[in-house]
């Protein structure tokens, strides 16, 4: 088969927004993919808030709520209809509409939008809809596959927002991403991914004035390697 990854350690820690850059398949998919045990690693493991997500899949899941580029809901259903109906799917009985609309004012969509149906939203309105999902379901972990593709300025600085007052609350927050702009602006730590290997990690307060963009286009344009396995240990963490 196709080995995607190779060697790839890492940890997120509560509080912290850990971004993932490359290109089409540098590997940041698959790894999102292997903590939500959509693939079965042949080697190491990933773990969410420290359980091996393909030794107890269902345990692991609960600890740990995932928006896609793509996010998938009902068109037919309203805003705060499907917020409802993933919200139960996910165990959450308990909330009110009142705690729909908070949640959708939280993440910017406008309170005429609370209660139409999906199918006119713009990608970036859907984006607010699956962010205020994963926001309901409470779990100490977040990640985020390409969540600021396709979203306009306005759009993409509301998002910013919102994940740094996620972080404040202590979440620990995955994002892959092809956005060096904005993965700068809001990241603690980037790590850039080509050919299934991180081959560079660094604290965004520890880049001293390097240029972001110049770092990626040198550390791309002098890799070489080749994947060959997948990883040892992956780790996103929450100690709360």
């Amino acid at each position: 088969g196709v080995l995607a990854l190779d060697n790839v350690s890492f940890a997120v820690q509560p509080g912290q927004v850990f971004a993932m850059l490359g290109g089409n398949g540098a590997g940041k998919t698959t790894a999102i993919n292997l903590f939500l045990n959509l693939l079965e690693p042949t080697a190491g493991e990933a773990r969410v808030n420290g359980i091996a997500s393909h030794k107890e899949p269902l345990k692991a899941k609960g600890q740990v709520a995932f928006v896609s580029e793509n996010v998938m809901l009902y068109p037919n259903f309203t805003a705060i209809q499907n917020l409802d109906f993933f919200s139960r799917i996910g165990g959450k009985n308990d909330y009110s509409r009142d705690d729909y609309r908070q949640v959708l004012n939280r993440v910017g969509l406008a309170e005429e939008f609370h209660a139409k149906r999906l199918k006119g939203f713009s990608k970036g309105m859907r984006q607010k809809c699956g962010i205020a999902i994963a926001i309901l379901k409470d779990a100490p972990s977040i990640l985020l596959d390409e969540p600021t593709a396709g979203l306009d300025p306005k759009a993409g600085y509301d998002f910013l927002k919102l994940l740094d007052s996620l972080r404040t609350e202590g979440k620990a927050i995955l994002m892959s991403t092809h956005d060096i702009f904005r993965a700068k602006e809001v990241a603690d730590v980037v790590a850039i991914m080509s050919k299934g290997r991180i081959i560079m990690q660094k604290k965004v307060s520890g880049l001293e004035g390097q240029n972001l963009e110049d770092l990626y286009m040198r550390y791309m344009a002098g890799h070489n390697g080749t994947a060959a396995v997948l990883p040892e240990t992956s780790d996103v963490e929450n100690s709360n």
